[in-house]
């Protein structure tokens, strides 16, 4: 929900903005004036005094040096016609001690004596303004001697009543002014609001009726005036490109009753392409099953030729043992019938025999094994049960059925995988695997016999296993690294190569282990896979 934004009309904002800044320039102003005017009385005040308090003291230098005190005392009740004045003070000089002393005062009607400021005199010689009264003292002089103090205490009860007036002046006359502006501003809001509400009454009547041939009105006001120049022209714009919408628009209404007529008869004939396509693609799809069919019986072949090669050797070497141990068997025999049997004659046959049979005893021995790791990998028959697999026990035996292919190239395989690694899962598809992975290497990764790597690492977190497997080979074609796993992808067509093989590795992992597959496309040297089964 959006946030409510609080809104003022212009007229409004225009009065109070501008009765805003009169007030506060009017109280700026005055201010200062009543400050400045207020400390001027202040200052006439206190000159005034200080000139009354001099001639105090002109006036009583000769009293004070005659010590006539009725005198004085006569004199200063002329004081009373002064309101100024309130409380006056006459200090004399004492010849011994040479210290003021009391002489005579004065107190005005209504004002009680204050105390004495002899110990003051001194300090008082600058006048002292307290908040309703000032204080000061003047020497007195006979023939340029001191001979006495005047102390005189005055009244600012005269600028009271200066700042009282001063005051209701000013208020009296910022109400006026105040008046005065309000009613300028009221004309010259009226004077920009109004042609502001037209072209607000024009816009609401344009956006109600999509009256787009109103046009706004000049005033006196310039910013106002461009401001209906430019709504002009955007109405003048707008209705142009009604006109022009509703022009497209029938154009567009026989476009859509022509292309009708064409979409359906595409449409025919898209159906009828459609139906042969999923024909094709039916073809296809048993084409490639049958394709992933024969290259794993190509690659059970392969391999069934090289575990018949590898159990040849054994065999063979059983056969000529067996052979000659038969021949020393007959000359032992002709010599037995012959009686010419010796001691001798029979402990070599027994010599020879016992390592005639040893060479036989390991060599069946060896066919023996070779045809129990061939039963483990020859063949693929996925029943979908799972069994508990010793991945490094797998890996060996892959690698050892596959034994006479990796004699070419001569890889030296690194099985960095526990001894003891046991895991849940069906072992005919990862032995198809790692035989795919490994004459990958060998047909597509290494070029001669030498400095061949072939690297399985593999690790058990919880109950994930990865497997990476890697090679130092000539790595993949860039042209296919991202089409690595897509059937019938080689970079040796014409050669041999079906470019099914990865393909069914993918599948392998994929479907049958329910895993996945990934190849490294950052690997600079070699060939990088990575496999995860759950």
């Amino acid at each position: 929900m959006p946030k409510k934004v609080h809104q003022s009309s212009i007229r409004k904002a225009l009065i109070n903005l501008i009765m805003l800044i009169t007030a506060i320039c009017l109280s700026l102003s005055i201010s200062i004036s009543t400050y400045l005017s207020v400390k001027e009385q202040k200052q006439l005040i206190i000159n005034k005094l200080v000139i009354l308090s001099e001639i105090v003291a002109f006036d009583a230098a000769k009293s004070v040096a005659e010590d006539d005190r009725k005198t004085e005392e006569k004199r200063l009740k002329s004081f009373e016609n002064i309101p100024l004045v309130k409380n006056i003070h006459i200090y004399s000089i004492e010849k011994a001690s040479q210290k003021p002393a009391f002489f005579i005062s004065f107190n005005a009607k209504k004002t009680p004596p204050v105390p004495l400021r002899i110990d003051s005199v001194d300090e008082l010689a600058t006048p002292r303004i307290t908040s309703a009264h000032i204080e000061l003292t003047r020497p007195i002089y006979n023939n340029e001697k001191l001979i006495g103090y005047v102390y005189m205490r005055g009244s600012l009860e005269s600028l009271e009543v200066y700042i009282e007036q001063k005051i209701f002046i000013d208020v009296l006359l910022t109400l006026l002014i105040l008046i005065v502006v309000y009613f300028i501003a009221a004309k010259v809001q009226r004077r920009i609001a109004k042609p502001i509400e037209q072209l607000s009454m024009l816009l609401q009547d344009v956006s109600k009726n999509h009256n787009y041939d109103a046009r706004a009105p000049v005033t006196d006001v310039k910013e106002i005036t461009a401001l209906s120049n430019s709504l002009n022209i955007m109405l003048a714009r707008t209705k142009r490109q009604l006109e022009r919408h509703e022009k497209d628009k029938q154009e567009i209404k026989q476009l859509n009753q022509s292309l009708e007529e064409k979409v359906n008869q595409r449409t025919i004939a898209l159906r009828e392409a459609n139906q042969e396509l999923l024909s094709t693609l039916e073809r296809m799809h048993q084409y490639q099953t049958q394709i992933v069919e024969n290259e794993k019986m190509a690659s059970l072949g392969q391999m069934v030729a090289g575990v018949a090669h590898e159990v040849n050797t054994p065999i063979g070497l059983g056969i000529t043992g067996s052979t000659l141990l038969r021949d020393k068997l007959a000359d032992i025999q002709q010599s037995f019938n012959d009686k010419k049997l010796t001691s001798s004659h029979l402990k070599r046959f027994i010599d020879e025999g016992i390592e005639n049979l040893d060479l036989i005893y390991r060599n069946l021995n060896r066919a023996a094994d070779l045809i129990s790791n061939f039963k483990k990998v020859a063949v693929i028959q996925d029943d979908g049960v799972n069994t508990y697999i010793n991945v490094h026990t797998l890996i060996t035996d892959v690698l050892t059925s596959i034994q006479s292919d990796l004699l070419s190239k001569k890889p030296i395989v690194t099985i960095n995988c526990p001894n003891d690694l046991i895991i849940h899962s069906k072992s005919e598809p990862l032995q198809q695997v790692f035989q795919q992975l490994l004459m990958n290497s060998v047909i597509h990764g290494f070029i001669g016999k030498e400095n061949n790597e072939i690297r399985f690492d593999v690790e058990l977190v919880g109950k994930k296993l990865t497997i990476v497997y890697s090679d130092n080979g000539l790595g993949v074609d860039k042209n296919i690294k991202n089409r690595i796993f897509d059937p019938f992808v080689t970079s040796k067509r014409g050669q041999g190569a079906s470019g099914l093989g990865m393909h069914l590795v993918y599948n392998l992992v994929t479907q049958a282990l329910g895993g996945r597959v990934m190849f490294d496309l950052e690997e600079e040297h070699g060939a990088r896979f990575i496999i995860t089964i759950p």
